[in-house]
């Protein structure tokens, strides 16, 4: 069953775009919402606002990602830093293990794979042109599993 709905924050003047029409996809974009409209070190944030252009390995064209999410925020130091972050199941991750037989399955995964790798290489290539981190968040580090 999906998960999915319009994310009402408690600090709407902390998000930046349109605060009545923030827009999540799944538990762990809801989590993560929650977390950045409460924690007192983000100071501003925005779901999908973000557009970085991609070629896609697929059909070698360029497409516009929308990553989950933009944060700026202070970090440890207390100096301010912006994060770009994508929620992902962990096995997203990772490139599929090669399989004797290419199921429609497997095709699909390795698919995925090559498009999610397209996407992240150019957000660490945008984020690093702009002094900006990249991360990848998985249930790992939003629900502390230690798969």
């Amino acid at each position: 069953m999906s998960f999915k709905g319009k994310f009402k924050p408690k600090n709407p003047g902390k998000y930046k775009g349109d605060p009545t029409n923030i827009i999540y996809r799944s538990s762990w974009e809801f989590k993560l919402l929650t977390i950045l409209d409460a924690h007192p070190d983000v100071i501003e944030y925005a779901s999908e606002e973000l557009i970085i252009q991609y070629i896609s390995p697929l059909d070698n064209k360029v497409h516009r990602y929308f990553p989950d999410f933009w944060v700026k925020k202070k970090n440890k130091e207390g100096q301010l830093e912006t994060v770009v972050i994508e929620v992902k199941p962990k096995y997203q991750t990772v490139q599929p293990e090669k399989k004797q037989k290419a199921t429609k399955r497997y095709i699909k995964e390795v698919s995925t794979w090559m498009v999610n790798s397209a996407k992240w290489k150019a957000a660490n290539q945008y984020c690093d042109q702009r002094d900006w981190k990249f991360m990848i968040m998985t249930e790992n580090e939003l629900f502390g599993k230690n798969v």
